[in-house]
C-alpha cells in the first residue's frame, strides 16, 4: 500500500503527537511523585507551551490557540471520557 506525502506527514504528526504525550505523562507522574500538586504541574506547562509557542509563531497564532482552546474546554474535549492517548 502507498501512502501520499500528505497521509504520511500525517501518520509523522500523529507519532510525534502521542510521543510528546508520552513524554508529557512522564514529566506529570515525576511532578506528582514529588509532591506537586496538579495545578501547579498544569499551569507550569501551560506557561512553559505558550511561551514556546508565543516565541515560535507570535502574539495572533497565540491568541488564536488560546481560542481554540476555550472553544474544546467548553465543549467537554478534555473531559476524562473524551482524551485521547
Amino acid at each position: 500500500m502507498e501512502y501520499s506525502v500528505s497521509e504520511i506527514d500525517a501518520l509523522v504528526r500523529e507519532e510525534k503527537r502521542l510521543t510528546a504525550v508520552e513524554s508529557h505523562n512522564e514529566a506529570w507522574a515525576e511532578g506528582l511523585s514529588a509532591g506537586i500538586e496538579p495545578e501547579i504541574i498544569a499551569e507550569a506547562a501551560l506557561e512553559t507551551a505558550f511561551g514556546e509557542i508565543l516565541r515560535a509563531n507570535g502574539e495572533i497564532a497565540t491568541l488564536a490557540l488560546l481560542d481554540r482552546m476555550r472553544e474544546k474546554v467548553i465543549a467537554g474535549a478534555f473531559e476524562p471520557e473524551m482524551l485521547r492517548h
